[in-house]
């Protein structure tokens, strides 16, 4: 029910083509900072005969709004995009969210194909079937679950990306290692100077471990009522994060601390050790990647909490850890214990 292909590897322009059989007109969301990487994608559509059309939004999360979704249904009005057509994401997370968000919308659902270029879109917002928009709320609180038909991830597109965008997707692999595989944790500490390589063969397994783990958790919880929700360690404070800082910071960026956070709260709870704790800091910051964050924040952030779109009854919701690799959700939080908790982590 909820399979699809995810093509992982280098030089997969020529792959694109093939996951559109039928398909008639294609639009192209993309970031405009990739206008002339898109250009070539519809160069190589145009000589398959396809009717393609280039749609560029913002970069980043200031993509993901109600009003660039309006931008895209216009042109796919007044092109005629019907139900055998199909929508293109092309970028990086904040594009496939949005892209896919189209695509389910338009006529309540056409074909989406998602070409994540970045490492955190490869291993995480393009894989799953999760699309969303973020309001003056909060992030993410408007989506929809709609799977793409194909993901097309050409590890080529990684040897172009800014350093700390390629850092900030670590972010959710080092999560797949602490929830679900603790050998990821292994892998990256012993090879440092080689896993932030775009080129090396030890980045290409990690990338398609991490794809392996969220593919297999997600097909059997689809919508997000049990396993998946594990997926979630250290989004919820990051999500609140991202929210105070209005999306200007790294997504992968704010989840690290997030993680650090969860990390204290799962200590404070009697589970993880001083010693796992420390991992946590000792292999993002090794990374380059924030553990630490303002004390002056807090009431911006608890404000967010309460807003998190996994509050359940008013109850804030954490995934935390018994183990590595043994995740759990931490729902009995007082205010007074989170804070305490944050103050652990502030700069």
């Amino acid at each position: 029910m909820h399979d699809y292909p995810v093509i992982v590897g280098r030089a997969l322009l020529d792959e694109v083509h093939k996951q559109l059989d039928g398909v008639k007109k294609v639009l192209i969301v993309h970031p405009q900072a990739l206008t002339s990487s898109a250009e070539q994608l519809k160069a190589n559509l145009d000589d398959h005969s396809f009717e393609v059309i280039l749609a560029g939004i913002p970069d980043g999360d200031d993509s993901k709004r109600v009003e660039v979704a309006s931008f895209a249904w216009q042109i796919m009005g007044q092109s005629d995009f019907n139900r055998n057509d199909a929508v293109i994401g092309f970028g990086g997370g904040a594009t496939t969210d949005m892209a896919g968000f189209i695509a389910s919308t338009w006529l309540r659902g056409v074909r989406y194909v998602a070409i994540p270029t970045t490492l955190l879109a490869m291993v995480d917002a393009a894989i799953g079937g999760k699309t969303g928009l973020n309001t003056t709320e909060g992030k993410n609180l408007v989506g929809t679950f709609y799977l793409p038909s194909a993901v097309i991830a050409d590890i080529d597109t990684l040897a172009t990306l800014p350093k700390n965008d390629l850092i900030a997707g670590f972010a959710e692999i080092v999560k797949c290692g602490f929830v679900y595989k603790p050998s990821i944790l292994d892998e990256i500490q012993a090879n440092l100077n080689d896993v932030t390589d775009p080129n090396s063969d030890l980045l290409l397994s990690l990338i398609e471990q991490s794809i392996e783990i969220k593919r297999r958790v997600t097909e059997g919880d689809f919508k997000e009522t049990g396993e998946r929700e594990f997926l979630n360690y250290g989004h919820t404070l990051g999500h609140a994060i991202e929210h105070v800082e209005r999306y200007q910071w790294r997504h992968g960026a704010a989840i690290s601390i997030g993680m650090v956070f969860a990390a204290e709260l799962s200590l404070a709870r009697g589970n993880l050790s001083e010693k796992q704790v420390d991992l946590h800091r000792s292999i993002l910051s090794s990374l380059g990647l924030p553990i630490s964050y303002r004390g002056d924040r807090w009431p911006q952030l608890f404000d967010a909490l309460k807003r998190d779109k996994k509050v359940r009854g008013g109850i804030i919701r954490f995934v935390t850890l018994e183990d590595f690799g043994k995740p759990e959700i931490s729902s009995s939080l007082t205010e007074e214990e989170l804070f305490t908790t944050y103050q652990s982590i502030i700069d």
